[in-house]
């Protein structure tokens, strides 16, 4: 990308990430989000998704750089040579996931997901869940903790906790996850095209309650949960040279 001053610092809460927001800002500047080219987010993998939430209705370049823990989304800390590192970075450009959630006395909530969509069991018995791909009836009854929808950038994430596969960023599919299922034992889950569309449908949801969470925004008792790849909506994720998001998830398989 262009070399740009035109830079929006956002920090998360934590005090490593605060005393960065005040030195970057004091050194490069710091406009609003109105007026920026890019945004420099200053946290964690938690603080990234929710920046990249926070610009969804802006097709505006996010550059993350470590202050949290993992930082599987972000670049290393550094104070120096930022605008060249701008100018260097390599773009990733990702599609999020739509939920809509209907719940036990039919609100429909909508939510949008860069990771996953998970649907997980609210009390002490297993969910049951009835899957559907394209509308047609893929599983009939899935008795386990819960069930997740993963995208290629979200596939390090919950999914891969929940034994499901790393995907490559460009493999254009959705990763379909059961998180402890029961019955039936040996289902691994499986591998969607990205165009598929997820249809969840809960079975004796008042006996045996279950929430849909889409980046750790949850809807709580649902009866059914639709999901799907959401073009309409481009995250732009700037990275170093080399530490792209497609070495990331090839790099995870090795460690």
């Amino acid at each position: 990308m262009a070399n740009t001053q035109k830079i929006a610092f956002v920090a998360s809460d934590v005090e490593i990430a605060q005393d960065a927001l005040g030195t970057l800002s004091a050194r490069y500047g710091n406009v609003s989000m109105a007026e920026a080219e890019v945004v420099v987010a200053l946290g964690g993998d938690g603080f990234m998704l929710s920046t990249l939430h926070e610009t969804e209705s802006r097709s505006i370049p996010v550059y993350g750089m470590n202050r949290g823990t993992v930082g599987f989304l972000m670049n290393e800390y550094r104070e120096d040579d930022l605008l060249f590192r701008l100018a260097a970075a390599e773009e990733a450009v990702i599609n999020p996931l739509r939920m809509r959630a209907t719940d036990l006395e039919g609100n429909v909530t909508e939510r949008l997901a860069i990771n996953e969509v998970s649907l997980l069991r609210q009390g002490p018995q297993a969910a049951k869940l009835r899957i559907y791909v394209d509308d047609k009836l893929r599983m009939k009854e899935l008795a386990c903790d819960g069930c997740l929808v993963a995208t290629p950038a979200g596939s390090t994430a919950y999914n891969y906790s929940a034994h499901g596969p790393i995907v490559p960023i460009g493999s254009e599919v959705l990763a379909l996850t059961p998180v402890a299922a029961y019955r039936p034992r040996r289902w691994r889950g499986a591998l969607l095209p990205k165009t598929a569309k997820v249809r969840f449908e809960v079975v004796g949801g008042s006996k045996r309650p279950v929430m849909a969470d889409a980046d750790g925004r949850s809807v709580q008792e649902v009866a059914s949960v639709e999901i799907e790849s959401w073009a309409q909506v481009e995250h732009r994720i700037l990275f170093d040279p080399g530490h792209g998001l497609e070495e990331r998830l090839i790099r995870e398989q090795f460690v």
